[in-house]
């Protein structure tokens, strides 16, 4: 659960008038405007032109793709017409980002900068006093109810030796602010924590002391926002779960979540597969296991049956806890036997064999439910008989593929690939978008550095159902062709299963020579995991030997551990796939140099895209310029993005993929750079032609 199933308080004031939000975004960022003129900030004519646009959506609640290059400032050209119109309009304002990096620009940095600027606006700075907050799922708080009932109950739901963990929590819950899990220092053990965290029904104004509990102090501060900040993956697992029309109690409700509020996607690139990952079915053995032993944990002859029942609950969650073993290693013997990630296309070919232990787990917890009166407790084994039918339900969708519209897979993961997830995604999330975004009647904005492909947002559009939304774009102030060089390898022979070592070889060697001819940080973009661990491995003695960081995607550190090491060491070579390709933001000469090994084409081996791209072909188009192309060109726009944050950056572009010259797509990358002009090296001339800035 995610914490909005019982929010009807969420109701917003109408708006009885037009709001000043045009008038007053024209004196904010007009040129001598209050920018410029009280807080010494550039004008940029690119950001005045989005947030007249951005003021004109909301004011008449329209939808709106606006791609603004790096240094445009749409941050703020969303952001100060936002605030304006929900402060006047008396409605909330919700911002959902991608990376964690731009959550925390936008609370440490951009909002703050809002509120000087409205300070400084005469006659306007009532509109500083605006609210803001970050909304997280409810499984991120410490609920205090819970804790003192698990306090009280550990000998039936806590072994002696779990007990130190539950006092750890309980002695940090006394002196935290927030009483999130992430503040919590070491982590706390999630079987410990599942008994304390607020995702349960046990958590709720009803049973809670709204002054103490950490999860009713947020959803106060939630309620009183103007500005409300998220990440697209809650966004849309919370839209999954109703939305607006759930926190109204209302199901024409206006609104994306919460009644008669307004939405702007920042890096809304990402939207199509966030959306299409939280849309579907994400079942996982380890998942089913922790919910089964929350009821019964067989080695510590503990949990919620303990309380309750001790015949016949325990042995059920036996049955049901072997069943779900077999299960999940037949899946992983059979449809998962040759490969980690495997399309189930046949319904009814599997053996429902957790349909009878997941059947009688649920009878019993009715019967438990029944004998109590209305209260904490009955509330509980309510909740945990809803959480056994979802999971009945979802296995058994997975198990007769009870969706048309969508695809399902198995897919095996964590260190031992003894993991094994079913999964679920629609085939064309448009369709969801056009009814649960656009279709609200709301102002929905999606911005990106990275929407436009071949000069047109009409594909973008397209993927989510949005092609009825105005469409601008507006280049990068940055001078590209003075402060960015651009280097094509010519002599890479192309990816092909042939010649594979070669290529690994080419690839080393020109990956070597370029971080030596540049003094700064080099960000090394791959598109294959074993290609990075094998070039990495060839040079790293040789970098370090140098007295270079060499920081790579997959060790100790998180991506956005690793962009702050980039930055501190200043001339690391950091080595990243997959997510490296966005988000990571390191200006100055600490990141003067992205090598793209590989066009990042996405192979069509997953499961999702096979299926679409089967898809495309029946109905007589071409996959590959239709989908596989556009979305490679999108993710190649932003690895190159990853170099000129700042207006005074410097660098280098090398690509070490030939096919960008022989391929005719390959003139579709090219006119993606934001610098037209490059240079063709070879091992034979590179030495000569390569430059360092």
């Amino acid at each position: 659960m995610i914490g909005l199933r019982d929010d009807s308080e969420f109701s917003a004031i109408p708006p009885t008038r037009p709001g000043p939000v045009c008038a007053l975004t024209s004196t904010l960022f007009t040129e001598g405007g209050i920018l410029q003129s009280a807080l010494r900030l550039e004008y940029r004519p690119q950001q005045a032109q989005m947030a007249s646009a951005v003021a004109r959506a909301m004011t008449e609640d329209l939808p709106l793709l606006f791609e603004a290059g790096t240094g445009v400032g749409k941050s703020l050209a969303y952001l100060l017409p936002g605030i304006v119109h929900a402060v006047d309009q008396k409605r909330q304002m919700i911002v959902s980002t991608h990376t964690i990096s731009l959550q925390e620009q936008l609370q440490t940095k951009d909002l703050p900068l809002c509120r000087r600027v409205l300070s400084a606006a005469p006659g306007h700075e009532t509109y500083a006093a605006f609210k803001s907050c970050v909304l997280l799922g409810k499984g991120n708080y410490l609920c205090t109810t819970r804790l003192s009932h698990a306090l009280a109950d550990r000998s039936s739901l806590l072994p002696d030796d779990e007990y130190g963990e539950l006092q750890r929590i309980a002695a940090w819950a006394e002196k935290s602010e927030t009483g999130l899990r992430h503040d919590l220092k070491p982590p706390p053990r999630p079987e410990v924590w599942d008994l304390v965290n607020a995702d349960s029904s046990a958590c709720t104004r009803k049973h809670c002391n709204g002054s103490e509990c950490f999860y009713q102090r947020a959803r106060a501060r939630l309620r009183d926002a103007h500005v409300i900040i998220v990440n697209h993956a809650l966004l849309f697992a919370l839209i999954n779960a109703g939305g607006a029309r759930v926190a109204a109690g209302k199901r024409d409700a206006r609104g994306v979540l919460f009644p008669d509020d307004f939405v702007v996607l920042d890096e809304a690139h990402t939207v199509p597969e966030v959306a299409s990952d939280n849309f579907g079915l994400h079942l996982s053995s380890y998942g089913i296991e922790r919910a089964l032993k929350y009821l019964f944990n067989p080695r510590t002859k503990r949990g919620l049956f303990r309380k309750h029942s001790l015949d016949p609950g325990p042995q059920l969650v036996i049955n049901a806890l072997e069943a779900s073993q077999f299960f999940f290693s037949s899946l992983a013997g059979t449809l998962l036997s040759q490969r980690a990630i495997a399309r189930l296309r046949e319904g009814g070919s599997i053996e429902p064999l957790l349909e009878g232990p997941l059947s009688a787990l649920d009878r019993h917890l009715a019967k438990l439910a029944d004998k109590l009166d209305e209260g904490l407790e009955r509330d509980e084994l309510l909740e945990q008989r809803t959480r056994i039918k979802a999971l009945q339900a979802g296995i058994s969708e997975w198990l007769n593929l009870g969706d048309a519209g969508s695809v399902y897979w198995a897919e095996r993961s964590g260190r031992r690939q003894t993991i094994v997830t079913l999964r679920s995604a629609p085939l064309d999330v448009a369709p969801h978008l056009r009814k649960h975004l656009f279709g609200c009647s709301t102002s929905v904005i999606c911005t990106s550095a990275t929407l436009e492909i071949a000069g047109s947002l009409e594909s973008f559009g397209r993927k989510i159902g949005a092609e009825g939304a105005v469409a601008t774009a507006v280049a990068s102030p940055f001078d590209y062709k003075r402060n960015m060089r651009v280097y094509i390898a010519q002599d890479v022979p192309p990816p092909t299963r042939d010649d594979a070592r070669l290529a690994l070889d080419v690839l080393t060697d020109y990956v070597g020579f370029c971080v030596r001819k540049v003094p700064g940080g080099t960000l090394v973009l791959f598109t294959s995991y074993s290609d990075m661990r094998a070039v990495a491995q060839s040079l790293g003695d040789e970098l370090r030997g140098q007295g270079r960081t060499l920081l790579m995607q997959g060790e100790s550190l998180s991506r956005t551990e690793l962009a702050k090491e980039m930055r501190r060491a200043g001339d690391a070579v950091l080595f990243g796939t997959e997510s490296f390709w966005t988000g990571v933001d390191v200006p100055g000469s600490a990141l003067s140099q992205v090598i793209v090994t590989r066009l990042p084409f996405d192979p069509p081996t997953h499961p999702l895209l096979e299926a679409q791209c089967d898809a495309i072909r029946e109905a007589g188009g071409n996959p590959f310029a239709e989908l596989t192309l556009p979305a490679s060109i999108i993710k190649f726009r932003q690895g190159v993005g990853r170099l000129i944050r700042t207006a005074t950056d410097r660098g280098i572009i090398t690509i070490l993929d030939s096919r960008v010259l022989a391929k005719t797509y390959g003139r579709l990358f090219l006119n993606a750079l934001p610098q037209p002009h490059f240079v063709r090296i070879s091992r034979e001339d590179r030495d000569e032609k390569f430059v360092a800035p």
